[in-house]
């Protein structure tokens, strides 16, 4: 069993920068590929980013370039660093990965691009 918790989430003026945290409860070497999803009002729940054990990243083209995905091994933390953010890019944000098979999801962080 894997838990993630998120944090980070908040208000934040278009054009601004957050950067939210993934801590899970394993060491990231034994568990799959991190991932971030959101999820807008009414939409479906989309890929953002993912990194996997090697430091591979990988973004959502609505993500590349200013959206960066890292990993601290020794704080089993993932990081995504959110930056000129839009308000389109208002969603709760979730952590997931795999772990012998099956998908493990954080509770989810808030994220609202508003002036």
């Amino acid at each position: 069993q894997v838990q993630l918790a998120e944090s980070g989430g908040g208000l934040v003026q278009p054009g601004g920068s957050l950067r939210l945290s993934c801590a899970t409860s394993r060491s990231l070497f034994s568990i799959g590929a991190m991932n971030w999803y959101r999820q807008a009002p009414g939409k479906q729940r989309e890929l953002v980013a993912t990194i996997s054990n090697n430091g591979r990243t990988n973004y959502a083209d609505s993500a590349r370039g200013r959206f960066t995905i890292s990993r601290d091994n020794a704080k089993n933390t993932v990081y995504l660093q959110m930056n000129s953010l839009k308000p389109e890019d208002t969603a709760v944000y979730y952590c997931h990965t795999a772990y012998i098979g099956l998908g493990y999801w954080g509770q989810g962080t808030q994220v609202t691009v508003s002036s």
